[in-house]
């Protein structure tokens, strides 16, 4: 198997006040490194993108942006919203900093009604950093949009010169087939569902992007060695266990249980932003006990 790329989707560190945080981001890159991690996708889902400002959301990709400088991982920056114009301040920025390319998911308030309008929102953000690879990121299960994404490749292909790809954060594995048929060798598919790395291997996948590789990096590389050398089982029983991981985590609400356990290992990570909920005290407790059981503390 040729290399594939691990990118994790990094938490957003807050202080206890709400505010950036932006010296934990040495500490969480030091600890992706040397998980070996090849890069970050920041300002996205897992960072809690969409409850911080346009600002915010600038200060954080260029803390990123200096940490990361002369380190062999690269820099993704998510710069979707609501706001068209703002992805696009967003886009020319991450421009600036020498990202090795942006994504975005598409406005989910006032929804694109048909590939044609999603098309022309893209290339509106795409066309902001025309020297920077672009990620459409699909996420229906939070964005409600549910066009075939395999049918907006198709039409992208010809009209957004740096389209590089798809984040693909859908359990659907057809239309991720599909997706991966559209121009292979060109475009890149990026699984975002890390509880089917395995299965997207299959179907076409080249690489992943994903939370649970902040914690978990190693077992998913156990995985793609496994898979590389045609031991299904060992590869099975791992993705497995990273299941039963993703399962406790989300048991209490995914991000405050993934922040309590990088901060439980050392990387403050502070508290969830409303309209998510902090796990308390005894919550923590029992979270941080069921992953000793299970071997991830």
């Amino acid at each position: 198997m040729t290399h594939f790329p691990l990118i994790a989707a990094p938490p957003t560190a807050f202080h206890a006040d709400g505010s950036l945080h932006l010296g934990a981001v040495e500490l969480q890159a030091e600890r992706l490194l040397a998980d070996g991690v090849d890069g970050v996708f920041v300002c996205g889902t897992t960072g809690e993108a969409s409850s911080m400002t346009t600002g915010e959301r600038m200060d954080l990709a260029k803390r990123w942006s200096e940490v990361l400088r002369g380190s062999p991982m690269h820099l993704l920056v998510h710069v979707g919203t609501n706001c068209v114009e703002d992805a696009k301040a967003l886009a020319r920025h991450a421009s600036t900093l020498g990202a090795g390319g942006f994504a975005a998911v598409a406005p989910c308030y006032f929804k694109p009604a048909d590939i044609r309008a999603l098309l022309d929102v893209m290339a509106a953000i795409a066309g902001a950093a025309p020297d920077l690879p672009f990620y459409y990121y699909e996420i229906p299960s939070l964005t409600g949009i549910h066009l075939p994404s395999d049918r907006f490749l198709e039409a992208a292909v010809g009209r957004i010169p740096n389209l590089a790809g798809l984040k693909f954060s859908n359990n659907d594995l057809v239309m991720l087939q599909r997706c991966a048929a559209v121009a292979p060798g060109r475009l890149e598919i990026r699984i975002g569902s890390d509880e089917l790395l395995l299965a997207a291997l299959q179907y076409g996948a080249t690489g992943a992007v994903g939370s649970t590789y902040n914690v978990a990096a190693p077992l998913f590389r156990g995985l793609l060695k496994s898979a590389g050398i045609g031991d299904i089982l060992a590869a099975r029983a791992s993705q497995l266990a990273s299941v039963r991981l993703i399962d406790l985590l989300a048991k209490r609400g995914y991000l405050p249980s993934l922040k309590a356990l990088l901060t439980a290992r050392g990387v403050p990570m502070g508290p969830v932003r409303l309209p998510l909920r902090n796990l308390d005290a005894g919550s923590t407790a029992e979270l941080l006990g069921e992953l000793d059981a299970l071997g991830f503390r």
